[in-house]
């Protein structure tokens, strides 16, 4: 029986030792892939952020008066651009802000490439809108398109305004 309990105990050694590299070796690919996942989102981020900086440049040049802006930091990487109008009418003054920003969101735990913009006209909000998609699935392309639509809307809605 003392043979029986050696060769049970040995295999059972052997089991947790396998279970414990099976981890370890599961751990490392999860670390491996958590990195790949960072350097995907880091090559879309550069590259809609280069897109969001030159649409938002032709918009600008549209409507002279507005300002450009590269965004970067917590709140994301891209672009804005804006205006401050002041309105005297009967004597009384106003300001009318108008703003455009598109940004790329951060890297985070959800492995997520997240496009945020938000336009406001004459001191309204016009849109507000945030659009994401598992980085495995993305598409450069269709976030490429709608930043296009997103910029050609605003124009649109800050022409109708004036």
């Amino acid at each position: 029986m003392s043979d029986d309990f050696k060769d049970r105990l040995e295999s059972a050694i052997a089991r947790g030792t396998r279970r414990r590299m099976a981890h370890d070796d599961a751990a490392r690919q999860q670390a491996m892939s958590e990195e790949e996942l960072k350097r995907l989102h880091t090559a879309h981020r550069l590259a809609l952020s280069e897109r969001i900086s030159h649409q938002i440049e032709e918009l600008a040049h549209h409507f002279p008066g507005f300002r450009k802006e590269t965004l970067f930091g917590e709140g994301g990487w891209g672009a804005g651009c804006y205006r401050d109008d002041l309105a005297i009418s009967d004597g009384r003054r106003s300001s009318r802000y108008s703003r455009l920003e598109i940004t790329v969101r951060p890297y985070n735990e959800y492995n997520v490439l997240d496009l945020r913009a938000k336009g406001t006209v004459a001191n309204k909000e016009v849109f507000n809108r945030n659009v994401f998609e598992p980085l495995q699935e993305a598409e450069r392309s269709v976030f490429e398109q709608l930043i296009d639509a997103w910029v050609v809307e605003y124009a649109e809605l800050y022409a109708a305004a004036q």
